[in-house]
């Protein structure tokens, strides 16, 4: 990644200095810098933007983030169900900032047999620009992706003090609903609150000699006005001080002094006076274009003078609260135009780029993918991930084997023409597809910014593996007609709007249709491989003591229920477990017996397998919702004890009841205390006899007592199910 270079500076001083700071080892690759784009130049490159992409023939987007995971059990696991995995995703897309936004429009030129493409680099920055709800905006950093950026050289300056700020269509519906509520109010401080004026106590003895004087000075000002008209002479203002606190303008055509050097405080007071002792001046309040704003007294005429005063100075004061959110709308620009024109936008394992997208630009994320993929939908009707295509066709998966998937590796290898310093891989390709870029008026066909994993760059990097890759689907672009959608190529179409929701497990979702997609195109790889996840066999366990391994987590569990009842441990960090059982059944029983032995003081309960989990009496369990739940929450501890315990879930009645969820809460109550007591009976005579020989056996290292005794007791309780 490349540094972003002053707009100041001369073309030919910014073309020399990225040539000598490019990473090319080719003389024949040209290097020029990405069209870097700041609130300085902002508006000029969106004018040109918009030419770009009503042109383009599909979008490549790219971002950069301030991290990925709040937390380390945050990222994403095998045990994931998709549900869970979405609320990850929106867990992370909430809590971090967007910092560069890379957006390369791509258009085929039928008369150099090439693609056209535009990258330009967005700097953005989430700047308070208009008073919203709330307080100013928060968001997160990643050490890791702290490092990632500077490592490729961000210009972390740039993005604070020159990055584009933004408001989502929700906050600008907001502000604007804001505004309409202030200006429906004639008392609306925004130009005069005469109400709360009226309460303000005058206690102190300097409130009252300094309204006292601001009276006598506006009487005299006033009647210095009326001498005037009448032939006299107006009022001149004894002392320098007074000068320059007071001076007479004309406002909206009438007479007025104009206030300053007071304090918000003096001008409450100031209002409080003439709304008290002057029926024919008014006070008034003008926001500026800028953060400043003009205090005046207006002489009326009339009661009808006033009233129109106040009129133009509310619609005044509305029109420049208007304008200033529409220039809060900022980068928000960008994505308007990308969904108004409905072109084919094109990511790179993009489900969390599409978030961001969602949740810093148009609203809050729903709490629901179904919600948000059809919700997204309406937006980017047409969206394309090239790592789906990467897997969608078996030459492609012929070329890709040996290699990564990431964005560098596959444009080293689908691009050698493009990307200079593929050539020496010695990997022979097909033809590639011809790509030139324009930056400004600098145009080449072999060119290398220098900027890797720069937003705009790899926005180009994008669209260049997209080109490749619908080359190896058979889609021949020599015969692609302008006025043809490129997401309605038949070649293409079946592939377009699905994307990864989780690449750890092959997880892909049709955001057309909010159905995940069973299987991934031509290849069965992670079908196989997590075919035995079986989401309500699983038990979450947390809080158990540290020293506590998975094996003997297992051990534990095992040698209640039998020795292949556990299939597999899984950690999500040194706090908790998934633990998953051959049988549904097994999830229930579990957590009925660690209740039972947790209301149990008995020896039993102390000799018990199970004893080793729950020592400390800090364990909790639940079913896969309980972790759901969990997930569901915008807090992230460190650690999932802590998190679950600052959600507010211990050990609750309602983690048990999968199996029993139809019945009443009484009946629960009742069903549970009978199988204590049915256990507790149906073993008292047996423990009786037996519990020296369990104390002594499992002393002596052997549990086949204590374990038949226990299976006996699960047997049991689930024989009340």
């Amino acid at each position: 990644m490349k540094k972003l270079y002053p707009i100041t500076l001369s073309r030919a001083l910014s073309r020399a200095l990225s040539f000598s700071s490019s990473t090319s080892s080719s003389a024949q690759s040209t290097a020029f810098p990405l069209k870097h784009v700041t609130k300085g130049n902002f508006e000029s490159a969106l004018a040109e933007l918009r030419r770009h992409v009503a042109a383009a023939d599909f979008v490549a987007i790219d971002l950069e983030m301030s991290g990925v995971t709040s937390a380390p059990w945050r990222e994403s696991f095998e045990f994931d169900r998709s549900d869970v995995r979405y609320l990850k995703v929106k867990d992370s897309a909430e809590k971090f900032a967007v910092v560069q936004f890379g957006v390369c429009p791509f258009r085929w030129d039928s008369s150099k047999l090439s693609f056209i493409a535009h990258p330009h680099n967005f700097y953005v920055f989430p700047r308070q620009e208009v008073p919203i709800d709330g307080p100013s905006y928060e968001f997160l950093w990643q050490t890791t992706s702290i490092e990632f950026l500077a490592k490729y050289q961000f210009d972390f300056n740039a993005c604070i003090r020159e990055g584009i700020s933004y408001l989502s269509r929700g906050q600008e519906e907001e502000a604007l609903r804001r505004l309409s509520m202030a200006y429906e109010d004639e008392l609306s401080d925004t130009w005069c609150n005469l109400k709360e004026v009226r309460d303000i106590p005058i206690n102190r003895m300097a409130d009252v000699l300094f309204s006292e004087r601001i009276k006598n000075t506006f009487s005299e000002w006033r009647d210095g006005l009326l001498q005037d008209r009448n032939g006299g002479s107006q009022l001149q203002l004894n002392s320098n001080d007074s000068k320059q606190q007071f001076q007479t303008v004309f406002f909206k055509m009438r007479p007025a002094l104009s206030l300053t050097g007071f304090t918000s405080h003096q001008f409450r007071l100031i209002q409080m006076v003439i709304n008290k002792h002057f029926r024919d001046l008014s006070y008034v309040r003008v926001n500026g274009d800028d953060l400043c704003s003009q205090h005046l007294v207006v002489y009326t005429e009339s009661k009808d003078d006033r009233g129109m005063l106040m009129k133009e100075v509310k619609d005044e004061n509305r029109r420049v609260a208007e304008m200033k959110i529409q220039a809060a709308i900022g980068f928000r620009h960008v994505i308007d135009l990308l969904s108004a024109e409905k072109k084919l936008i094109v990511g790179h394992n993009c489900f969390l780029d599409i978030a961001h997208v969602y949740s810093k630009f148009v609203g809050p994320l729903p709490s629901a993918a179904e919600e948000f993929v059809s919700s997204v939908n309406k937006f980017f009707p047409h969206i394309v991930d090239t790592k789906i295509l990467l897997n969608a066709n078996h030459v492609l998966q012929q070329r890709m084997k040996k290699s990564r998937t990431s964005l560098s590796s596959a444009f080293a290898l689908l691009c050698p023409q493009i990307a200079v310093s593929a050539k020496s891989t010695g990997l022979t390709f097909q033809q590639c597809v011809q790509v030139e870029v324009q930056v400004d008026d600098l145009r080449s066909s072999n060119w290398n910014s220098g900027a890797k994993h720069e937003a705009g760059y790899d926005a180009f990097m994008t669209g260049c593996i997209f080109v490749q890759a619908c080359s190896y689907l058979g889609i021949d672009f020599k015969l692609h007609s302008p006025s043809e959608n490129l997401a309605h190529n038949e070649k293409l179409c079946k592939h377009v709007n699905h994307l990864y929701l989780s690449w750890i497990n092959g997880d892909i979702i049709d955001l057309s249709t909010g159905n995940k997609v069973a299987e991934l195109f031509g290849t069965n790889y992670f079908k196989k491989k997590y075919l035995n996840i079986l989401f309500e066999n699983i038990v979450l366990i947390w809080g158990f003591p540290s020293k506590l391994k998975a094996r003997e987590i297992r051990e534990c569990v095992s040698k209640v229920f039998g020795p292949t009842s556990v299939t597999s441990v899984y950690h999500l960090d040194e706090t908790a477990v998934f633990v998953q059982f051959s049988k549904r059944e097994f999830v229930s029983d579990f957590l009925l017996l660690k209740e039972t032995l947790e209301k149990s003081d008995g020896p039993i309960s102390v000799l018990h397998p199970l004893a080793k989990l729950l020592e400390g009496g800090n364990t909790r369990a639940g079913n896969y919702e309980t972790y759901k739940e969990i997930c569901s929450s915008p807090i992230s501890k460190v650690l999932f004890a802590n998190q679950a315990e600052a959600v507010g879930i211990k050990w609750k009645r309602e983690a048990v009841e999968p199996k029993i969820a139809v019945e009443s809460k009484e009946h629960s109550s009742f069903w549970e205390e009978n199988a204590v007591n049915n256990s507790t009976k149906s073993s008292e005579k047996s423990k009786q006899g037996k519990v020296h020989n369990a104390e002594k056996d499992m002393l002596g290292g052997n549990y086949e007592i204590i374990d038949s005794l226990y299976a006996a007791e699960v047997n049991q309780i689930r024989t009340k199910l």
